[in-house]
């Protein structure tokens, strides 16, 4: 009889196993199609909701709490650990393979703290109520209090970091450079203006350009959707870009077919300016037109629902990218519909530029959200999105991103880190490089494949 329970209790063990295994690889792959529940991925966006709460990333871009997680734990009576930043843990960069400057990964500069910025910027994020009061009701509210807690899921390698800290910014450019990435995407506001939680930071992009130069990365514009932005400012901000950054030689230029040598803007939320003001400044009879002017560039839409393509279209934009690292959250961020998203690219003479992430997890800012986290599987969610976009033979990749670590989408080096009421997610039981060299090995294996199907494109 004993014999009979215990083989029982053997074999019950291995079903909740497999059941439990089969589950995270379901979390994994899940596709545009789960049942993750249509009315709650797209109301989070601006403009598919009546409040601009969005999944994606900043304008309404708080971010903070550590009600959390993939797998964290709370009130664990334990002594703070944390693990010290690994000093000689960079390879040498003479022994590394060559930058590939057709993989841009997203950048963001908005984290201060005490010591350079007077206070704690952006790690102290608010958590985002829910915009349902029922729902609000059930979860926490409040601000987190760096620097043992931050707002994020992960804990850097670089702590409670400053964007203005020079050694901060080189100790990025090293690891970008170490990953093979080629250009930056620098999330940018204008002068004087930033995101609600955080401060103006165009005063540092000279000290990036210049970081970014000493390891040949090059940098390009991530445009905010700052405020009232529309054609008109657009100009003016696009003009003072190039007018103020443009001779620098990190200034990034990708080289078209035929053979224009331009700057490149990403647009987020493209979507929420009407398609009959992006027109009056990316078509050549716009009453705002950069087109062949000094200040003309190439233009990528942010699409989100497939009915952007045709939005798009009209605007004059140059191409689209997808952004999110959330398999299935929207139409363009799903891994299934990057082949008919280039197809259609390809038919009107855009560029396609899928974004592929790590993962996803924003519950210590947005803890009502789990049903979007998308857990890393030690890396194996990443080159699941890298092998989907690298099909799709673009001429582009993206990844989001560098260091958004509010929404735990960072290839960033990361520790473990456990304080008496928080245990923070890490890469265990890989080391705290692992995304970074993940990222090398895709950035060559990119590289390779793409000069098989394409010969005529360069950047600069």
């Amino acid at each position: 009889m004993a014999k009979f329970r215990r083989r029982t209790c053997i074999i019950l063990s291995l079903f909740i196993l497999f059941i439990f295994s089969l589950m995270m690889g379901l979390k994994l792959l899940r596709p545009n199609s789960a049942t993750f529940g249509a009315p709650f991925g797209l109301d989070l966006l601006p403009e598919l909701h009546q409040q601009t709460i969005h999944l994606g990333k900043k304008t309404d871009f708080q971010k903070s709490d550590r009600i959390n997680s993939e797998t964290n734990t709370k009130n664990l009576k334990s002594v703070e650990i944390t693990m010290k930043p690994s000093k000689t843990s960079e390879l040498n960069l003479e022994e590394l393979p060559p930058l590939n400057y057709f993989l841009h990964v997203f950048y963001y500069s908005w984290y201060g703290n005490p010591q350079f910025d007077g206070k704690y910027i952006h790690w102290n994020h608010p958590v985002l109520e829910h915009w349902d009061p029922r729902i609000a009701k059930n979860y926490p509210q409040g601000r987190h209090s760096p620097p043992d807690d931050i707002g994020s899921s992960f804990y850097p390698e670089l702590g409670s970091y400053s964007s203005r800290d020079p050694t901060v910014i080189e100790t990025h450019m090293r690891q970008m450079r170490s990953a093979s990435i080629g250009v930056l995407a620098l999330s940018w506001y204008p002068p004087d203006s930033s995101d609600e939680n955080g401060e103006a930071t165009d005063n540092l992009v000279p000290t990036i350009l210049d970081k970014a130069h000493k390891y040949n990365l090059k940098v390009t514009f991530h445009i905010e959707p700052y405020n009232n932005r529309d054609d008109e400012n657009m100009y003016k901000n696009v003009k003072y870009i190039i007018d103020k950054y443009g001779n620098h030689p990190a200034f990034y230029r990708y080289k078209t077919k035929t053979g224009n040598a331009l700057p490149m803007f990403y647009v987020y939320d493209s979507y929420i300016t009407k398609p009959e003001k992006w027109a009056n400044l990316l078509t050549t009879s716009g009453s705002q037109s950069v087109r062949n002017s000094p200040y003309d560039g190439l233009f990528i839409a942010l699409l989100v629902e497939e009915k952007h393509k045709y939005d798009i279209l009209k605007s004059g934009f140059d191409g689209i990218y997808t952004y999110f690292a959330t398999n299935g959250f929207t139409y363009g961020s799903s891994h299934q519909n990057w082949a008919n998203l280039k197809y259609f690219c390809d038919k009107y003479n855009l560029i396609f530029i899928p974004s592929v992430g790590p993962g996803y997890i924003d519950t210590s800012i947005r803890p009502w959200n789990s049903q979007n986290t998308r857990n890393r599987i030690n890396g194996k969610y990443y080159e699941v999105a890298l092998s989907a976009a690298l099909q799709t033979h673009p001429s582009l990749i993206s990844i989001t991103s560098f260091n958004e670590w509010h929404e735990g989408t960072q290839i960033e080096k990361a520790v473990p880190k456990r304080t008496s009421n928080t245990v923070y997610l890490d890469y265990r039981p890989h080391k705290p490089s692992l995304y970074l060299e993940l990222t090398r090995k895709w950035s060559e294996k990119y590289s390779k494949d793409r000069t098989t199907y394409t010969s005529d494109q360069h950047s600069s």
